[in-house]
């Protein structure tokens, strides 16, 4: 891109700065990380800029943002998801007190652009469909301005390769890369669809390996993380970049263990399975949302409905790779019982880490639309949704329900409290954690044993044993049976389970923290009423007859 002139671009990228889930603090103490990992959107930005302008990133969320950082900018581009929404707005009011023009985008901006009206800029949509008309007013003078890119146009063989540059790689857990946008489904509850819609595009085959020869060439070693929403959303795409993908590993001494999200019908292609194996993945997150079929007819999810989660989660085990899941309280036709289904599920599938959390209508999905229509939403649709109905709460483990419920919103939070309590104490935890290290069959080490990983992996256990007897010592005696249970029966999964036992000194502490706050709010509605409750609504297109009670739900799980 050539233009006229020079700018100094500031791209700061907002903090996580309530308690959440996904921070995994703990996990970034042990490992001697800042943060999870580095903003792979802004970094694709930098990228898209003209070559001639100064960049520099400021990750809120590993370093601070100084005077001198703003001093220097022309423009402030910033921008995040949902959680990020509190912090955004304070660097918007940052600069704005300094005279600083700023632009927003990215997904959130997107969803709720009237949330960042504050903001001189607005860029909503994909980057790579605006930047180059947002780089031709900026040299024409213009300071203000909305520029929307196409919806679901954007041509991915178009994006650059990130400007991984920008950070310093080694302070995040893991690197993030994205091979493909969009999901085929049609979840009413999912923002996703929305935002890049149904017909998943992908970057080429060379694209990606370009994009790993970087980190490759920038000395990184460790996890990367194929952030798409859902790899396997064109498996036919994917199925022809997975060849070479596993012949890069192999030919680099497979520096980089991958994981990745998917959905559960992954399960059904071996072949498929296969590939992701021979390519080192050794993690997927899955959205199994409930166990209740006709609750997943209702929000749209069919593809989880008609199969054994059991045998599904298991035979994604068997080819060595780690499921982490998502389960979601609060959906329309939910009945009373479904905590001890969805413990049971959770028991049943040897699932370690879930991420359990309350239905939220997220600003322009189906469900919002729905909800407005049947007068059921706790704001107007032109606020923040999230923010505005959840206060100062991260995100939907102790945010949600931001509408009018069917069933009364006590025993909603009842039976959530109930299943965080339950998976997350401690034996629980850690008993899933030793019947997955039997279930998993990864294959023999292939290229983790580089001095740089098992460099890393010494220190890791080395603070990781530090921070059980100065902090832990109750977990000690559990980390310790599961740690000698799996070297002695199966060694090829060590370091797997050991990456599930250190993830729990957050997600336990994390999961007593909204049992605290859960514990509050149900006090709250036994001094003052459940006031949220509406009728029951009927849901178009639910066929009839389609409600099995809990024992026979728990039973389908084996």
């Amino acid at each position: 891109m050539r233009t006229s002139g020079v700018c100094n671009v500031l791209l700061v990228y907002p903090r996580f700065d309530n308690p959440s889930f996904w921070q995994l603090t703990a996990v970034c103490e042990v490992t001697g990380r800042r943060s999870i990992s580095p903003p792979l959107g802004l970094m694709t930005v930098a990228a898209l800029l003209p070559s001639e302008w100064q960049v520099r990133l400021v990750d809120r969320n590993a370093e601070e943002l100084t005077d001198d950082d703003l001093d220097w900018a022309d423009l402030v581009m910033t921008g995040g998801m949902i959680p990020q929404q509190p912090d955004t707005l304070r660097v918007i009011a940052l600069c704005n007190a300094r005279g600083k023009t700023v632009a927003v985008g990215g997904p959130d901006v997107t969803s709720s652009p009237q949330v960042y009206r504050d903001a001189d800029i607005l860029v909503s949509g994909e980057a790579e469909g605006v930047m180059d008309e947002f780089v031709r007013s900026w040299n024409a003078g213009n300071r203000s301005g909305v520029f929307e890119a196409e919806k679901f146009k954007t041509d991915l063989t178009t994006s650059p390769v990130p400007r991984f540059d920008l950070v310093k790689l080694n302070d995040y857990v893991d690197i993030n890369v994205q091979f493909s946008r969009g999901c085929p489904f049609n979840c009413e509850f999912c923002d996703i669809i929305e935002l890049y819609g149904r017909v998943p595009r992908t970057k080429t085959t060379e694209q990606m390996l370009a994009e790993l020869d970087a980190l490759y060439e920038l000395g990184y070693r460790g996890r990367v993380e194929f952030i798409d929403d859902n790899l396997i959303g064109n498996k036919k795409a994917v199925k022809k970049f997975l060849p070479h993908l596993c012949e890069w590993q192999k030919r680099h001494g497979y520096p980089f263990l991958l994981g990745t999200q998917a959905t559960v019908n992954l399960a059904d292609d071996d072949a498929l399975l296969a590939l992701m194996r021979d390519a080192n993945f050794w993690s997927v997150f899955i959205g199994i949302e409930t166990p209740d079929p006709d609750v997943l007819v209702i929000t749209q999810k069919k593809q989880n409905t008609r199969r054994n989660l059991t045998a599904c989660i298991h035979k994604i085990y068997s080819y060595g790779i780690v499921v982490t899941a998502g389960f979601i309280i609060g959906f329309d036709g939910e009945k009373d019982g479904i905590a001890e289904e969805m413990i049971a599920c959770i028991e049943a599938t040897n699932i370690p880490l879930c991420m359990v959390g309350l239905l939220t209508a997220l600003p322009n999905t189906q469900l919002v639309r729905r909800l407005e229509r049947e007068g059921r939403l706790d704001a107007a649709p032109d606020v923040g949704l999230f923010f505005e109905a959840t206060a100062d709460h991260g995100d939907q483990c102790t945010g949600g329900l931001n509408f009018k419920t069917t069933r009364p919103r006590r025993d909603i939070l009842a039976d959530y409290r109930l299943v965080l309590q339950r998976v997350y104490e401690p034996s629980a935890y850690f008993g899933r954690v030793r019947k997955l290290g039997g279930l998993l069959k990864p294959p023999k080490p292939k290229g983790m044993l580089q001095a740089k990983v098992i460099a890393d992996d010494v220190r890791t256990l080395g603070r990781l044993a530090w921070r059980l007897v100065t902090r832990h010592r109750e977990l000690v005696p559990l980390f310790c049976a599961n740690l000698f249970d799996c070297a002695i029966h199966n060694p090829a999964a060590l370091k797997s389970v050991v990456s599930q036992m250190i993830v729990y000194l957050h997600a336990g502490p994390f999961a007593r923290y909204v049992v605290g706050y859960l514990d509050r709010q149900i006090a709250t509605i036994d001094a003052e009423g459940d006031n949220c409750l509406v009728a029951a609504v009927p849901v178009a297109g639910t066929p009839p007859g389609l409600r099995e009670d809990a024992g026979k739900a728990v039973a389908r799980l084996h």
